[in-house]
C-alpha cells in the first residue's frame, strides 16, 4: 500500500473517548496517519521521516474516513478494517503493517507470532520496532499484539489505551 509520495498532507484533529487524535491524508483523500495528540510529537516525527520536504496543513479528512472512526468509538469494531491506507516506510515495515491488518478485532497475536506470519521467525525484535514506527495505529491495529506470555507490551498511545481499546474491542 505504498506507492509516491503525496503532493500534499491534510490534519484534522478528531475528538474519540481516549482524547484528541489526528487524522492525517493525502491529497487523494487516502489515509497517511492517525494517532493521540498527546503522544509529544510521534505523528509529526513520523510523518517527516516518510514524507520529507512536505509540510502538512489542516484540512478535513474525508467523510468516509472520519465515520469509520467515529463508528468504531460507537463500537462498531470493525468499522476500520475496509479503510485503505498508504504509507512510507521500508518494505519490512510495510510488511509489518500489512500484516497487523490481517488480525481480526476482538484477536490478540504477541510479536513472536506475528514475526512468523510474515515469514521471519527470529525477527521478534524488528517487528516490535516496526509497530513502534507504524503511524496508522488502529487501522493497522498494532495495540492487538501483545506479549509472549500474554502482557500488555509496549505501545505508542500508552498502556491505558491499548487497555482501552482491547477491551474496546472484546478481546479483553
Amino acid at each position: 500500500m505504498t506507492d509516491a509520495p503525496p503532493e500534499r498532507l491534510l490534519t484534522e484533529c478528531l475528538s474519540t473517548p481516549l482524547g484528541a487524535a489526528t487524522i492525517v491524508t493525502d491529497e487523494t483523500g487516502c489515509l497517511r496517519g492517525f494517532d493521540w495528540d498527546d503522544e509529544h510529537g510521534r505523528l509529526d516525527r513520523l510523518m517527516k521521516r516518510y514524507y520529507p520536504g512536505i509540510s502538512p496543513s489542516e484540512g478535513a479528512a474525508p467523510a468516509i474516513i472520519r465515520e469509520a472512526f467515529g463508528r468504531y468509538f460507537a463500537g462498531d469494531v470493525s468499522a476500520l478494517s475496509g479503510l485503505g491506507w498508504r504509507s512510507g516506510g521500508t518494505t519490512f515495515q510495510l510488511t509489518v503493517w500489512r500484516r497487523l491488518c490481517d488480525i481480526p478485532p476482538g484477536q490478540t497475536i504477541s510479536y513472536g507470532e506475528l514475526a512468523k506470519r510474515i515469514g521471519n521467525p527470529k525477527a521478534v525484535r524488528a517487528v516490535g520496532l516496526a509497530n513502534g514506527a507504524n503511524p496508522i495505529s488502529l487501522v493497522a491495529p498494532c495495540h492487538r499484539v501483545i506479549g509472549a506470555s500474554g502482557s500488555l507490551t509496549g505501545y505508542g498511545g500508552g498502556l491505558t489505551r491499548k487497555l482501552w481499546l482491547l477491551k474496546h474491542e472484546g478481546a479483553l
